[in-house]
């Protein structure tokens, strides 16, 4: 059994669709408002020294974290190339490029930017500081936009990659800017929120449709 703390809409959504694609047995530890309560950041510190979600207890008590460590082990548990291409396969190469990119350079962005204030002291300059990271965010995304290559991010198969752009896209700057300025993403968004595999995990932590 796989124990998983997550909070609904966060990232730990990415390793939660994963478990119930793969049907592995595991339990929520609900998590709360990691921003605002040193209770909940106390709690999870005891399992992840930083705090944050995911954090998965894998069934022999070790603990994971890393949302792209979390999606290549899980792969290999499983022995299934269903979300991760194999070794030998040809798409191995881009999505670990682009696996790779996301979670080092546009998930950082959340990091720094959906609470300034831990990172800039003076109040009167966090919202310039979110401002000019927001944007950077963005031009990272154009620069993904320009690889992808539909119906699914690495062309006609299905990946985890698709999952990240499902669910990073609910995300700041959202769906609706998606859908004017990255619309391959956008569509491989919404493929992926449609995919049989993901979609309950997905419909439960994003209940109100931002698309």
């Amino acid at each position: 059994m796989y124990t998983l703390y997550a909070r609904a809409g966060w990232g730990s959504t990415l390793v939660e669709a994963q478990l119930a694609f793969y049907g592995l047995p595991h339990a929520i530890e609900e998590v709360g408002d990691l921003f605002q309560s040193a209770e909940a950041r106390e709690k999870l510190a005891r399992v992840n020294p930083v705090a944050q979600v995911p954090t998965l207890v894998l069934p022999d008590g070790r603990i994971m974290t890393e949302s792209a460590a979390i999606t290549l082990h899980l792969a290999d548990a499983t022995g299934r190339s269903d979300l991760v291409p194999g070794a030998t396969e040809a798409e191995r190469p881009a999505f670990l490029r682009w696996l790779i990119f996301l979670v080092a350079n546009i998930y950082p962005t959340f990091t720094y930017a959906d609470d300034p204030s831990r990172f800039v002291a003076l109040k009167e300059a966090q919202k310039d500081f979110r401002k000019a990271v927001d944007a950077y965010a963005q031009k990272l995304w154009h620069q993904v936009e320009g690889e992808a290559a539909g119906p699914c991010f690495l062309g006609e198969r299905l990946s985890a990659l698709d999952l990240y752009v499902a669910v990073m896209t609910q995300w700041r700057p959202q769906r609706p800017w998606f859908a004017e300025h990255c619309p391959k993403l956008h569509a491989i968004a919404l493929a992926a929120d449609r995919q049989s595999g993901f979609a309950g995990v997905l419909a439960r932590n994003f209940p109100k449709d931002a698309s």
